[in-house]
């Protein structure tokens, strides 16, 4: 099934008249999956307010809940797994410790390290959020069949390989 003539059919043809000489098909994919991640992410982030959490905020506690109890890690390790700098997550960590959410101790394996950890009650609110989250991400996807789903996501970790290496065996859990 094929959809309706949508903004980037009439830009590409608008480009093809205008500059028949370059090929911008590109743009057809290129074009279509930025707009679709900027109707994800908004779609995904309302979820997050509903639990009182910005994407960072979730970003943390869901690296945290991942990693298995005690539920923690060291700032560079999270910092290595959400992907931002160790200003950015000091700047979510304190955020996060102010609302109840993790509690910050000294390492017990390196004396000037410190370690993050989730509390009783940033394990509620996570759990709360990422049922929730995960319910909404099926709903997101239930705009293709299955089959689909399985297609583009095979398509997208194909085309994901040429930008980023695969996590080491001992990396992220």
């Amino acid at each position: 099934m094929t959809a309706e003539p949508d903004r980037l059919d009439r830009i590409q043809q608008a480009w093809a008249r205008e500059r028949p000489e370059l090929d911008v098909s590109p743009q057809g994919v290129i074009g279509r999956l930025h707009r679709v991640g900027l109707h994800l992410t908004d779609e995904l982030v309302a979820v997050y307010r509903r639990h009182g959490l910005g994407e960072g905020d979730f970003d943390v506690l869901a690296t945290l809940r991942r990693a298995g109890a005690p539920y923690e890690r060291t700032p560079g390790d999270l910092a290595e797994n959400t992907l931002v700098t160790s200003g950015a997550m000091t700047k979510r960590v304190d955020r996060l410790e102010k609302a109840g959410l993790v509690t910050r101790r000294p390492s017990e394996h390196d004396g000037r390290g410190r370690v993050v950890a989730l509390t009783a009650e940033g394990i509620r609110v996570f759990d709360a959020a990422f049922t929730d989250h995960i319910a909404n991400e099926h709903r997101l996807v239930s705009a293709l069949s299955p089959a689909e789903a399985r297609q583009l996501e095979e398509l997208l970790r194909r085309w994901l390989a040429h930008f980023e290496a695969p996590p080491a065996a001992t990396g992220e859990r």
